[in-house]
């Protein structure tokens, strides 16, 4: 007996909840009685354990963070190379690394130990703490420091910075770290596992054959009989319905689905169960979604001025519909890339290709930017950057200012592949510079006449095209004669002792009259070749988006007008340029048929054949994985996003090659692939524990249970409002940022993006900067990176959310009032199996049963006298559903 009404107490009898399946706690102890709101002892103390469960897991994070520092975290180096180094080079070296005349303050920030050491006035970065960053304040311009002098950097590359400390500050320059070095050589760099073409292996010969159900499962298990792990014992049935509901169309089964499934005597229930799931609409919205993660979708432009995409729902739809249809991923890619330049059969597809170049329009923008030619090179910057990280799994970016430090791709090829965007203009709706709204930029539209081609056009003559070509000649030559005279106005400067005045903006004045002359004349040479190519462009633009009947408008992509290769920036500069690079691809992966790149177009095209052609390595491996990884919870390839030298290797590598072969002679047919994943026997193994196994293979490398995953912010709200009963599978018109006018965070009146409504988390909007806060808890895609894998993190906000936040407490009693209004239940045991079949998808224990029962009689001592003895029971079933809701259990598929 105890002190709670003489009953087992709550407390005890929670601490007997297990998950039958794993011998895991449903909840934890611990007591908190809110009078004002009268929650039940059950409820409190379920959610109160997660804040426990969390509290833990942030000091695992905090040690796991400590461990990174040995090997750091690739997306922290990635992150490095990208933002970091670019601005380190060509903004701080010339006063502080080796290579300086004299170092500045003792403080040299080209070692990642000159870095953390500091200099005269102390710790140059805190790793983890931005604000006791000496580098950060002089950054800032802050307590009276100043780097660069008199020169303060843009708002977004200081945010880089606050953002890149936080992560821990990873750099990887270390005396240690193997770079590919100055000299790459392409033969020997072809030699990567990932840069060789898949090979055809057949199947090994297993031991215990009787296990295996397909070619993949002796793979497996081939690896497995090696290292003498053993596979556990296949799923319930309970089990996997719930496992393959949510991993195809994103939310649970019905209990009536359940029961159905778990009675069907059909050895080909499982067969027939895929096949259904696979044909409705939501298993495009699921696996649409992980594509808008990696295509790091958004709805604004981000950056120091947030404006909304009132369109970038287009793309949205346009992906969920094409996963719907099981599009063959070669052909998927190739719309994105280049869709406006695909032959259309009619309007519809010529629209649906034009729709599908949002993916290069969508990425975030910095429409502060004065320098229109830096603007220029940002964006195409950032569509190579999702366009090779997403396909390829390279980061080809990070050559932008320098040779990869560790992957075998050149700076020329950087700007090879830069060139064929930098001669693409985006059609977003924004641009930059000092107009006052930034919506001076042209949208693409959607046509309604027949026969459409969805080619390119121009709206210029061929003697205009010809005087185009000529004056972006002519300015180019200008601006190298130019760039020259500023070289010499700075090596004037720092001879006569005035090194730190002169800096980038050396004056016309440090140079001979007859050079000032000729320096002045320049300068308004370049303002006029700029205005005769800015009206001939406007012309163009105008008359292509005038051709044909206007209909609505999509966020999209064109070639420019005259197509251009693109010279290389040296150390990234849009001003100091060096020799042309013909347009083309990453030589490491270029095969003998590659093709040519059109002198007429941008080469988008071209790109686009070559990213998706059987022969190129890398698309149809990082597919496969990506797939693998979504039903698997950890790719075969770990590191998803990299394939290259700061990834991780293969843990199967004939298995992946075996995989990606299957994929392209199945027509790169995305369901075909993941049907035939689901019905391997490696993916209906339980996920219990083996002592023995782990001791062998902690990180259950090689498949032998199911690894638990947790379910993403998404399926949770799902989830969720599908308990309740109120969950809209319908999909909405548009966006709620159409409603939105102005600039976010400033003019603009946000509260349409923080409407509740039905719809599936799918079509919640996405604001960068702005994000929902259910998403931003659990871990949502950040907008503005690459994600094929989201973090999963155990936070005590989380727990918080589930016990206080409307939409939990309004669920849970739709859900009460649900299964008190069902007359096929007619009594308590009848209705609590069906309300754990329809939040955790099993039946209670006898144990969990019994308790719940004592719990729901004792609900009415809570509760005033005065309340109604139906209303007791609505409180009472609402506690208990919710206690479920907030159970690790509900949030975890096993």
């Amino acid at each position: 007996m105890t002190e709670e009404g003489g009953r087992l107490g709550i407390r005890s009898r929670l601490g007997r909840w297990r998950d039958p399946r794993l011998g895991e706690p449903v909840g934890a102890s611990g007591m908190q009685r809110d009078r004002a709101k009268e929650i039940c002892w059950m409820r409190a103390q379920v959610l109160l354990g997660n804040i426990v469960v969390a509290l833990c897991g942030l000091w695992v994070i905090v040690a796991a963070r400590g461990a990174l520092a040995a090997g750091e975290d690739p997306k922290g180096v990635e992150f490095f190379e990208k933002n970091i180094r670019p601005v380190l080079v060509a903004q701080c070296y010339q006063c502080h690394s080796a290579s300086a005349k004299e170092i500045k303050g003792e403080l040299r920030l080209d070692t990642r130990e000159g870095l953390r050491k500091g200099g005269e006035s102390g710790l140059a970065i805190v790793p983890g703490k931005p604000e006791e960053s000496l580098l950060l304040k002089a950054l800032r311009h802050e307590d009276g420091l100043e780097m660069p002098p008199n020169n303060k950097l843009p708002d977004s590359v200081i945010a880089n910075f606050e953002k890149w400390i936080a992560m821990g500050a990873p750099d990887p320059r270390r005396p240690n770290v193997s770079t590919v070095g100055s000299k790459i050589s392409i033969v020997e760099a072809r030699k990567f596992w990932s840069f060789q073409p898949p090979k055809s292996v057949p199947p090994p010969a297993v031991k215990n054959s009787d296990w295996p159900r397909s070619e993949i499962d002796r793979y497996l298990l081939a690896a497995m009989e090696a290292k003498g792990v053993v596979p556990v014992a296949d799923a319930d049935r309970q089990t996997l319905i719930r496992r393959v509901y949510f991993d195809l169309i994103g939310l649970p089964p019905s209990p009536e689905e359940i029961e159905s499934f778990v009675q069907d005597p059909d050895p080909k229930a499982l067969e027939k169960l895929i096949d259904r799931l696979l044909a409705m609409p939501q298993f495009g919205e699921r696996w649409g979604r992980h594509w808008l993660d990696v295509a790091r979708y958004g709805e604004s432009t981000s950056k120091e001025r947030n404006l909304p995409y009132p369109y970038a729902w287009r793309y949205r739809d346009y992906v969920y519909d094409s996963f719907a249809q099981d599009k063959p991923y070669d052909q998927f890619i190739r719309e994105q890339i280049a869709g406006d330049l695909l032959p259309a059969k009619n309007a519809q597809q010529r629209n649906e290709y034009l729709t599908a170049t949002g993916f290069l329009a969508i990425g975030p923008k910095s429409l502060n930017t004065r320098n229109r030619e830096q603007y220029r090179m940002d964006v195409a910057d950032e569509q190579l950057d999702v366009a090779t990280r997403a396909v390829l799994a390279l980061s080809v970016a990070c050559a932008r200012c320098h040779d990869h430090k560790f992957d075998p791709i050149p700076t020329a090829d950087y700007y090879a592949m830069v060139g064929i965007f930098r001669s693409t203009e985006v059609l977003a709706g924004v641009s930059p510079g000092n107009n006052r709204t930034g919506y001076d930029g042209e949208l693409g539209r959607l046509v309604s006449t027949s026969g459409a081609s969805g080619g390119p056009r121009s709206g210029l003559s061929a003697a205009e095209r010809k005087q185009l070509a000529q004056l972006k000649v002519e300015l180019e030559k200008a601006r190298q004669e130019l760039q020259e005279l500023r070289t010499l106005a700075r090596q004037n400067a720092a001879s006569k002792g005035e090194a730190s005045k002169a800096g980038k903006k050396a004056k016309a004045n440090q140079l001979p009259p007859k050079q000032q002359q000729e320096a002045k004349r320049l300068v308004q040479h370049v303002a006029e070749l700029q205005r005769q190519i800015e009206a001939l462009e406007s012309k163009s633009s105008s008359s292509s988006a005038g051709s044909g009947s206007e209909g609505e408008p999509v966020m999209a992509v064109r070639d420019a007008a005259v197509p251009e290769d693109c010279r290389i920036h040296i150390r990234g500069e849009v001003t100091e340029l060096g020799d042309v690079v013909p347009r083309g691809y990453v030589r490491v992966l270029t095969y003998p048929q590659s093709p040519e790149v059109n002198p007429q177009q941008s080469g988008r095209l071209q790109l686009a054949m070559w990213m998706t052609s059987r022969q190129n390595p890398l698309t149809a491996r990082v597919m496969v994985n990506r797939i693998w990884y979504h039903l698997f919870g950890r790719g075969i390839v770990p590191t998803v996003d990299n394939f290259g030298a700061l990834g991780e290797p293969p843990s199967h590598p004939e298995l992946l090659d075996y995989l990606a072969l299957s994929f392209m002679e199945q027509g790169w047919s995305v369901k075909k692939m993941i049907r035939k994943l689901m019905l391997t026997r490696a993916y209906q193994l339980s996920s219990a524990h083996h002592e023995g196994n782990y001791q062998k293979d902690p990180d259950n490398t090689l498949v032998w249970r199911m690894n638990r995953r947790r379910l993403e912010a998404e399926a949770i709200r799902d989830a969720i409002l599908a308990v309740g009963g109120n969950l809209d599978l319908t999909r909405p018109q548009g966006s709620p940022v159409q409603e939105i006018s102005g600039e976010i965070g400033r003019r603009a009146k946000t509260d349409v993006l923080f409407r509740e409504t039905r719809y599936r988390s799918a079509y919640m909007p996405i604001v960068r900067g702005l994000m929902p806060e259910l998403l931003n808890l659990f871990d949502g895609a950040d907008p503005e990176l690459v994600t094929g894998q989201r973090d999963v993190t155990t936070v005590a906000p989380q727990a918080l959310y589930l016990m206080n936040a409307p939409l939990v407490l309004e669920q849970s009693e739709a859900a009460a009032r649900r299964i008190l209004s069902d007359s096929r239940l007619t009594d308590d045991r009848a209705r609590l199996n069906h309300a754990f079949l329809r939040i955790l998808g099993r039946p209670p224990t006898p144990q969990q049963a019994d308790d719940a029962l004592a719990f729901l009689a004792d609900f009415a001592q809570t509760m005033p006298p005065s309340t109604s003895p139906d209303q007791r029971r609505v409180e009472a079933w609402a506690s208990l559903c919710q206690a479920l809701i907030a159970s690790a259990e509900f949030r975890y598929v096993y």
